[in-house]
């Protein structure tokens, strides 16, 4: 944010020129209730920042207006705003007909007022019916429509609203790629679609650190905890107005069943919210001990109830877009946003038509934590959405382009107008080192830190967590966009709980590790762990030689072996997380002792630790060394000083180097006879010198139906990297496509 104000006069000086006249941008921005101006008050605080640019006015109409409701025009005269127009365009009734005569009545209000302001660029949220007033009136009277969040899919009629509005507009502001998607499949012009996320996520990514007791008290009661509460929210369905009545009577009795404190807000303006009330009632939920019922929640309040609630239900769009960005589990009840992109932290039940489907949705979901989602927002709306504006040419013709197929690719534009490379960011825990990196969509490391990787549990977990913000906090600058956090370590893995159960002996205090949870809540972003040996397959899968293959087998030599198998293009885990544990293959019976307790496996062969061992061994019988060779008195040997002693013509650490590639060459055809894989990569920094070794034990060993299976060495650098990165970019593609 900082970097994006420092050339600020130079943009003022730009913009001014473009627009001519030097004049500001008049921006009215019009708000119709409190759903709607929690996603426009991040913009309104963004453009009241800078009034060199920006002249705001603000129009209030709709159910702000209204005492039922909570008179919610009273939270934006608290921001601090000021309200130029009070429209009363409300027609009661909340059936259809009072719907539809209140899109009119707005229509016949709206040509004065924006006659009277005479606004450059009109700034519309959503999908509702007021907002639809909004656009047509604005587009009837030549004012420019900046849409916000369109191309979106929910339910009911609103998608019908919202792709409207969309047509209506003349620019637009989406939340996710797949909406974007949308808009240009609604062949809205490439230049005028903003991919920015939602403004909402601004405040909500920065917020549940803030005090939040006081507010769960003073809304649920003294005597209720965090996570042990419920917030419903449920609106009517305006397609189906008798079942969704049903659908909240049940959703109520279950509440009651369920037995928590709950705060059940009153459902919005739609037709059908009168009988939804008049089920509250009839049931006492208003008088009920674990209910409290109430009109309005101030936003800020509103998020930090969500945020440490045990649960949300109902079928509001905050339930399945804002509370993601808390990991706080959601039951979305019903077809009202059965169109939503959703986090894990999501349940659906669509069929909510016994109190038993929800009672169980209720126990399922009750008091669970998942990974924090960012599909809405990473926080960087605002600056995106102020410098949208101020690249709009005023002198440009009014008139909308539409761009009918074929689509070109590359098309939408963030805040400098190219599109930000969708990242992820990459840990690898070694025994070692702890490396981090910004790893692109393509494989391209974009930058990488280097740290040692500490002795202790809570030194390395510091270390970690600082380490990744700051790689995100970097990412910004490098205009990066960070999907998710993906980590490589040893040992064994739960990748459904992102817990690391039994590390290697190389990384101590690492057992029964749950590295999902503190990544998730401290970057806000969806997290997922693996082992490095199945990392490194997924990095193969993605970037490497296993590209379109159905079925290889990727084999590791480092410190110790690893590997991964990859069958009809899926990871391989086993039940107990279990697979792929290639290197303690047996391949001898009397062989040497293995760091896993048994004795004769690869890796007590043909690992580094291995090759170390037997260097030792020649060291201390002074047969290591050979002409043009030394080793400094300060400097262990390694592996290194092994592979360069056969170099040079030493007989014995030439047998060392054979026996070893023999081993994992045995290992290899075991490989090929249990799993009959199409293709076997041999990576890390010990494949090269095997290679040879393993395919002649191959032509020697091997059945002749796998001989001409291919053995390669991995053209990775970097393969835990860019595996761990691969989990979070091949979900998110999943996810978009």
């Amino acid at each position: 944010m900082e970097l994006y104000f420092k050339n600020l006069s130079k943009q003022k000086k730009q913009v001014m020129e473009k627009n001519g006249n030097n004049r500001k941008l008049r921006v009215c921005v019009a708000t119709c209730n409190r759903a709607d101006y929690s996603k426009l008050a991040p913009i309104m605080f963004g453009i009241k920042m800078e009034p060199e640019f920006f002249e705001l006015d603000v129009v209030v109409l709709g159910s702000h207006l209204i005492d039922d409701y909570g008179n919610t025009y009273r939270m934006i005269e608290q921001d601090d705003f000021d309200i130029n127009t009070r429209l009363h365009t409300i027609v009661r009734g909340e059936d259809e007909a009072a719907m539809v005569e209140s899109v009119g009545l707005a229509l016949v209000k709206l040509p004065d007022v924006l006659n009277r302001l005479k606004p450059d660029i009109m700034i519309v949220h959503g999908d509702r019916f007021d907002a639809l007033a909004l656009a047509t009136s604005a587009a009837l009277m030549n004012i420019r429509i900046l849409h916000i969040e369109g191309g979106e899919v929910s339910g009911t009629i609103d998608d019908s609203i919202r792709h409207a509005i969309t047509k209506l507009a003349h620019y637009h502001v989406c939340c996710t790629r797949s909406a974007e998607q949308h808009l240009i499949s609604m062949c809205e012009d490439h230049d005028r679609i903003l991919l920015a996320g939602c403004p909402s996520y601004d405040k909500l990514l920065s917020a549940k650190n803030k005090d939040y007791m006081s507010i769960i008290r003073m809304w649920l009661g003294d005597d209720v905890k965090s996570k042990d509460y419920i917030v419903a929210l449920q609106h009517p369905v305006t397609t189906d107005i008798k079942h969704s009545i049903k659908m909240f009577e049940l959703t109520l009795d279950a509440l009651i069943s369920f037995n928590k404190r709950t705060l059940v807000l009153f459902p919005n303006i739609d037709a059908g919210s009168k009988e939804m009330v008049r089920v509250m009632r009839k049931k006492g939920i208003e008088h009920h001990p674990n209910f409290r019922a109430v009109k309005h929640v101030p936003f800020d309040q509103f998020i930090q109830l969500v945020a440490h609630a045990g649960c949300m239900i109902g079928n509001s769009s905050c339930g399945v877009r804002e509370v993601g960005a808390f990991g706080t589990p959601v039951i979305n009840l019903g077809t009202r946003q059965i169109g939503r992109e959703t986090g894990e932290n999501v349940l659906h039940v669509r069929d909510a038509d016994t109190q038993d489907k929800i009672l169980q949705a209720l126990h399922l979901q009750f008091g669970k934590q998942y990974p924090c989602s960012k599909i809405y927002g990473d926080g960087n709306a605002v600056p995106r959405i102020l410098k949208f504006l101020k690249s709009i040419d005023l002198q440009e013709p009014l008139q909308k382009k539409f761009c009918f197929p074929p689509v070109k690719e590359n098309i939408s534009q963030d805040i400098d107008h190219i599109l930000e490379t969708l990242s992820a960011l990459a840990v690898d825990l070694g025994g070692t080192n702890l490396r981090v990196a910004i790893v692109s969509m393509k494989g391209e490391i974009v930058k990488k830190y280097t740290q040692f990787n500490p002795k202790t549990y809570e030194e390395r977990i510091n270390l970690i967590l600082q380490m990744c913000v700051e790689a995100a906090a970097e990412a910004v600058k490098l205009n990066c966009r960070i999907l998710g956090v993906g980590i490589s370590t040893g040992g064994r893995v739960n990748p459904r709980e992102g817990i690391v159960l039994h590390s290697t002996k190389l990384i101590q205090e690492w057992n029964s590790v749950d590295l999902r949870t503190p990544l998730s809540d401290t970057l806000h972003l969806p997290v997922w762990v693996d082992n490095d040996g199945n990392c490194a397959a997924l990095a193969e899968r993605k970037f490497g030689q296993g590209k379109g293959l159905e079925n290889f087998v990727t084999l590791i030599t480092g410190t110790g072996i690893g590997g991964g198998i990859i069958h009809q293009h899926e990871l391989i885990h086993g039940s107990s997380f279990c697979a792929a544990e290639l290197g303690h293959l047996v391949v001898s019976l009397d062989g040497p002792d293995c760091s896993c307790g048994s004795h004769g496996c690869i890796e007590a062969y043909a690992s580094g630790m291995a090759l170390q061992r037997e260097a030792k061994k020649l060291h201390d019988e002074d047969l290591l060394l050979v002409e043009g060779m030394s080793v400094p008195k300060d400097e262990a040997v390694s592996a290194v000083h092994l592979i360069q002693a056969a170099k040079l013509g030493n007989v014995k650490a030439q047998s060392i180097l054979r026996t070893a590639g023999t081993a994992l060459g045995l290992g290899v055809v075991n490989i090929l006879h249990t799993i009959n894989p199409s293709l076997v990569i041999l990576s890390g920094v010990l494949a090269s010198h095997y290679i040879h070794i393993v395919k002649d034990v191959i032509r020697q060993q091997a059945l002749s139906s796998v001989q001409d299976v291919d053995v390669v060495v991995s053209d990775l650098v970097d393969p835990a990297l860019l595996g761990a990165a691969s989990m979070v970019l091949d979900y998110t593609t999943r996810r978009i496509c």
